[in-house]
């Protein structure tokens, strides 16, 4: 099997993206992005179903869990719940919950699962920029995995006199420094839909 990409959507809930008191300032742009994005990923993924093929990706819901004190994503809440959730019956949709930013640091298997399954790329969007994307992407570099994180895809709240859009680019001149690359939605989906037009 040729090396697969998986789309990380991390923590995209209800909490931190639609909820008018807590969500984040640009949460609208961030769940449109999402939307295109998952729209690509989703045509490639149903392409491949079609013909009984085995899909060059493979998406991760990343669902964030809090204790009381730490916030109001507790598991089984409404702040917890996705904003995006796994068609049903799509072996290659999955959620994955996380108790840390780093989601490989909260599932010590997961980089050996993503092997298991030809997965050499981790391609990343969500919510909070500084945070749980940001340790996320460095997890999955450390891990050994080619990491893309999607400019406009992603964002925080302000923070230290900051803008969410000054973090957010911050975040990725930091990744990008580290080696992932850093590439806006719109050009990575419309990528993704031709290379599947073209295979």
């Amino acid at each position: 099997m040729a090396p697969r990409k998986a789309l990380f959507v991390i923590d995209i809930q209800k909490g931190i993206a639609v909820d008018s008191q807590t969500r984040v300032p640009h949460a609208d742009r961030v769940i449109a992005s999402a939307e295109g994005t998952l729209k690509a990923v989703r045509s490639v993924i149903d392409s491949y179903r079609e013909k009984d093929q085995p899909s060059p990706w493979v998406i991760y819901f990343i669902q964030h869990e809090e204790t009381p004190e730490r916030g109001p994503l507790l598991r089984g809440s409404e702040p917890w719940e996705l904003v995006f959730s796994p068609r049903v019956d799509v072996e290659e949709e999955v959620v994955v919950a996380k108790k840390t930013g780093n989601t490989f640091e909260s599932n010590p298997t997961l980089s050996s699962r993503l092997r298991n399954a030809e997965i050499n790329e981790i391609v990343a969007l969500g919510i909070q920029s500084e945070m749980c994307v940001d340790a996320t992407c460095k997890g999955a570099l450390a891990a050994g995995f080619r990491v893309t994180l999607l400019s406009g895809a992603h964002s925080t709240y302000d923070s230290d006199g900051k803008s969410a859009t000054e973090i957010e680019r911050e975040v990725e001149r930091r990744l990008s420094t580290r080696g992932a690359r850093v590439l806006r939605w719109e050009e990575a989906a419309s990528q993704w839909v031709r290379e599947q037009r073209l295979a």
